[in-house]
């Protein structure tokens, strides 16, 4: 499969125009497991940009899509005006907002990274929407192996979290309507990636 650097990716953005304010917009979308935080983080290094996680912004399990209106609210809408935003992380043990406030500047360029991170809702103000796949039975194993959670109730979960990311994918057309669809399940060489794993 074709590899590209994420130096050369990062250059190409900067040369797309910002369409949130004066901010360029790039979401890492795809479904659990698929390798997108890793990605996110190493395109967010050659960007020198923050990363925004929608995990952080959801109220829990059940807020998968819902979690929308807070984000917009508490991320979108301040990079839009061209001002700072902060919202404080969903505590995951915890299971509320306690987590230390993260301030988002309205840098150049900013990652969304998550789950319906490229929802249409988003795609007219996105200066770059990727979508990072991989086979339904790595993406599992992953999910276990980084969740630290082998137990018959996080299974549960995870298997109803996948079903609705399924469904929500199928509906919203994500993959069709991504500009970079990038294979996670290949180990690229240092600084690259690897594009158009297939669903």
């Amino acid at each position: 499969m074709p590899e590209q650097s994420f130096r050369e990716l990062a250059a190409y953005v900067l040369t797309r125009p910002p369409r949130l304010g004066r901010t360029r917009l790039i979401a890492v979308d795809g479904p659990s497991g698929a390798g997108k935080t890793r990605f996110a983080g190493q395109l967010a290094t050659a960007l020198a940009c923050p990363v925004v996680h929608t995990d952080d912004l959801l109220d829990g399990w059940d807020d998968q899509f819902t979690f929308w209106t807070r984000l917009e609210q508490e991320v979108l809408a301040p990079l839009r005006a061209g001002e700072a935003a902060t919202y404080r992380p969903y505590n995951w043990v915890k299971g509320d907002f306690s987590g230390t406030p993260v301030t988002v500047n309205a840098a150049e360029a900013v990652l969304l990274e998550g789950v319906s991170a490229a929802r249409r809702d988003i795609r007219p103000e996105l200066t770059l929407a990727v979508f990072v796949d991989a086979p339904a039975r790595l993406r599992w194993d992953r999910a276990i192996v980084r969740d630290g959670d082998d137990s018959l109730a996080y299974r549960k979960y995870l298997g109803r979290w996948r079903a609705a990311e399924d469904r929500h994918f199928a509906v919203d057309e994500t993959a069709a309507h991504a500009d970079l669809i990038v294979d996670g399940a290949t180990q690229a060489a240092e600084g690259t990636f690897s594009k158009g794993w297939a669903r």
